[in-house]
């Protein structure tokens, strides 16, 4: 009823926010292809840099073929995305997504 009051979401193209304090990403490995999906929380998996703002650091194994990569996703002070980026990995659009990564 009152949704006018929540600030808006800006929607980005990697990275999808299931609800208040949940966030998903899915990444391609380089070197097989191979899609691996992230879901992370504010509370428990997102920490804070020197300079006060927020980031999600994951290094990458994929369970198939075991490529590695590392994966790095940071956040303004109002957990907006403002950057994405990645080695060994490169990010799923979320307008490419079905219903499993293994369907990728």
């Amino acid at each position: 009823m009152f949704g006018f009051l929540r600030p808006r979401r800006t929607a980005h193209p990697f990275v999808q926010q299931d609800d208040d304090q949940a966030f998903r990403v899915r990444v391609r490995t380089e070197r097989h292809g191979e899609v691996v999906e992230f879901r992370f929380t504010k509370s428990a998996h997102i920490a804070l840099d020197d300079d006060g703002n927020f980031f999600f650091r994951k290094p990458v194994v994929s369970p198939r073929w075991l490529d590695r990569g590392e994966l790095l996703v940071q956040f303004d002070r109002a957990y907006r995305v403002t950057a994405v980026s990645g080695e060994g990995v490169t990010f799923v659009p979320v307008a490419e997504w079905t219903d499993s990564p293994e369907a990728l």
